[in-house]
């Protein structure tokens, strides 16, 4: 079942790249989009049948060279069946979509099959995606891992005639081969200390990496904190975090379902997964999980402010996603793995939501983009609205505080920043609360500048606009169901009491009480949440319940606690001023919302102007890109330039030209004058030959 669920999107790609000329255009969608659907049933059959146990499926022998042995095999773990069930229902979803949306595309020329290419693209993604998260080893999840790079290109670029396509797609390759290197030195490093990429090596390995030493880059390094740190690298280019963020917003420029399917629910969640399933190292290396941590926290709230300015209906939504991977950082760095993978999941569900939503208001409005040109859509689009409202309930974590019922980005937030605060990082806690607050206010700003208020931009479009075809409509409609109850279904799963999630995820659990340190840490955290925490009221709390902590050594279980990661606990006896914290900060969102683009509407374009410095420095996006571009590209400009032109063309071209045009000519002008044609001539130079022969032979015979 597993390897079909991983070879079906391949066989579809397959046959919609290169056999739709034979069975047909339409036959080839469909059937790579019945693949898809298979994978997902199946995906979703093995998630609630799936016991907990770790297995390996073996596929093929991959490579073998020197110690190195590496086995394409499939590693089924709840971390995989997590992610199995993410990228194949997304995926699916969006082969349907793309009918409706894909169709007499304005990019195209009338007569042009371009959607072959296009489903084959979509189908060729999800089968790297599912190399990297059922991969055994390293070697196999990096090359999933280029593979979803080359896809991104392909798909981000997919509108080749488009000059902005082209550079967005090159920016997206270029800036992930730089975290892709990081990554390359991580499972290099890897490999010196361990003598082996296996996960199940690793793993064992991860107490012996955090004592020893490596020397890298002239300084010496705790080796599981350096490993963590370059494994890092790579997820920050693949997650657009900080410093290498700058390829997803311009990756809008594909089509829409592709924003959908890569850059907000599967591709760019590689590099969480990544760290969640790189657990067991980053227990033993404080440092790097500190820095994912800050930078987590400080992507969430960059990305946040940015957002809150933008106009391009599709960049608002990528700026949510950057910032909402940056929450999923914090949590995997301070140590609490399963909220990290929740809010993967809601996520998922509520962003492509927002994303395929966006897409239908793009649909209606003839493919503009600005909101800034939209308004008073919701009568026109009534479904669509609904749909994008509940995306937008969900990002902004409507729901009832000090319970367990809201919509699904409620309950997952939620759960990273009571996580934060109990993870004791002050810093990424109060980023995250800020950053809820501008989710909220853009979130709100999107709906209210799309479908409320007075209509703007063009009349006849206006006039024109009409709700999306059924093959459209089915998708949202399930992600809808998603947004709402994907958080209620699985908290306690991913949330709850330890013995819960210890089940879910296969990790072993004793009770707490015969845990020494752990009994009295237990003890004091669970009598917190007696009075404090009704957020747990499956397992928390109650008198004479027994309470568990995890045991077990790393890699027992698809994530790894630590004996000193008590963040789980700590989390529910968190004070309620933390519990409550992001539902006020929402509202308090969505208050300003209100105030600027339904109360007062001519209040933002003033405040803008008011404070144009602000403004300008968020609308350029803190000036990252004209940074990067004086710091790294237009020096290397510069020095392709000198080579060009002195390198190349004075030094290379002119003694070329120097030897071919002035030393050859004149040697041969000089052998031009020896060649007299006398008979005197030669002889003179043959009496001059034998003179120097004989006075060198005398003097060599002396010398003898």
């Amino acid at each position: 079942m597993e390897t079909i669920i991983l070879f079906a999107p391949l066989v579809g790609s397959l046959i919609c790249g290169f056999g739709w000329k034979f069975i047909g255009e339409t036959a080839a969608l469909w059937v790579a989009t019945g693949l898809l659907f298979l994978a997902c049933l199946l995906s979703w059959v093995v998630f609630f049948s799936f016991d907990g146990v770790t297995t390996q499926i073996p596929v093929l022998r991959y490579i073998e060279s020197g110690t190195l042995a590496t086995e394409w095999a499939i590693r089924l773990d709840r971390l995989t069946a997590i992610m199995l069930i993410v990228v194949t229902t997304v995926s699916a979803l969006v082969h349907l979509y793309s009918f409706g949306y894909m169709d007499k595309d304005p990019q195209w020329k009338e007569g042009e099959s371009y959607k072959p290419r296009f489903f084959a693209y979509l189908s060729f993604f999800t089968f790297a995606m599912l190399m990297l998260v059922t991969s055994d080893n390293l070697v196999q999840m990096f090359f999933g891992w280029e593979g979803v790079g080359v896809a991104s290109y392909l798909l981000i670029g997919f509108y080749y005639r488009k000059p902005s396509a082209n550079a967005a797609a090159i920016k997206a390759f270029v800036v992930n081969r730089i975290g892709d290197f990081g990554f390359a030195l991580g499972i290099f490093a890897l490999f010196f200390l361990v003598d082996s990429i296996k996960l199940d090596d690793i793993f064992t390995a991860a107490p012996t990496l955090a004592e020893t030493q490596l020397s890298f880059l002239w300084t010496e390094w705790n080796a599981a904190n350096l490993i963590g740190v370059l494994l890092f690298i790579g997820a920050m280019g693949k997650s657009a975090q900080l410093i290498l963020h700058t390829w997803l917003p311009d990756a809008m420029e594909g089509p829409t379902p592709v924003s959908a399917l890569i850059h907000a629910a599967t591709m760019v969640t590689a590099g969480v997964f990544l760290v969640c399933r790189m657990s067991p190292l980053f227990e033993f290396a404080p440092e790097a999980a500190a820095f994912i941590t800050v930078l987590g926290a400080t992507t969430a709230f960059f990305a946040a402010t940015v957002g809150l300015v933008q106009t391009d209906i599709k960049r608002v939504i990528a700026y949510s996603t950057c910032s909402q991977l940056g929450y999923m950082f914090v949590a995997a760095g301070v140590g609490m793995y399963s909220a990290a993978m929740f809010h993967l999941l809601t996520h998922a569900f509520f962003k492509a939501l927002l994303f395929l939503g966006a897409g239908s208001v793009i649909n209606a409005m003839h493919h503009e983009q600005d909101m800034t040109n939209y308004g008073n859509l919701r009568k026109k689009i009534p479904y669509t609205y609904w749909a994008m409202m509940i995306g937008t309930l969900a990002i902004t974590g409507v729901g009832i505080p000090l319970t367990s019922i809201g919509f699904a980005g409620f309950l997952s937030k939620d759960a990273i920043i009571e996580s934060a605060f109990a993870g004791g990082s002050s810093y990424g806690f109060w980023m995250l609360v800020i950053a809820a607050a501008m989710t909220s206010f853009y979130s709100w700003r999107l709906i209210f500048l799309t479908f409320f208020g007075e209509e703007r931009g063009d009349k006849h479009t206006h006039e024109h606009a009409h709700e999306s075809p059924m093959t459209m409509l089915i998708p949202l409609g399930v992600l809808s169901f998603g947004a709402v109850f994907a958080g209620m279904i699985w908290y306690g799963s991913f949330f709850g009491h330890a013995d819960q999630v210890g089940k879910f995820y296969g990790i072993p659990v004793a009770e707490a009480s015969a845990q020494g340190e752990d009994g009295a840490h237990g003890e004091a955290a669970d009598h917190g949440t007696a009075t404090e925490d009704s957020h747990a009221d499956e397992g928390h709390g109650a008198e004479g319940e027994h309470h568990y902590a995890f045991v077990g050594k790393p890699g027992e279980g698809a994530i790894y606690f630590g004996p000193d990661n008590h963040v789980l606990d700590d989390a529910h006896a968190a004070p309620v001023w933390v519990k409550v914290s992001p539902f006020v900060a929402m509202v308090l969102g969505l208050g300003i919302a209100i105030w600027f683009y339904i109360v007062n509407p001519s209040l933002p374009a003033r405040l803008a102007e008011s404070q144009r410095p602000l403004y300008l420095f968020l609308k350029n996006k803190w000036y990252f890109d004209e940074l990067y571009d004086a710091i790294f590209v237009k020096p290397a400009l510069g020095i392709g330039r000198l080579f060009w032109k002195r390198g190349d063309g004075n030094v290379i071209d002119g003694f070329l030209n120097g030897v071919a045009l002035g030393i050859i000519p004149f040697f041969t002008r000089l052998a031009g004058r020896a060649q007299s044609g006398f008979i005197f001539t030669y002889v003179f130079w043959m009496v001059l030959g034998i003179a120097a022969l004989v006075t060198w032979m005398t003097i060599g015979g002396g010398a003898h």
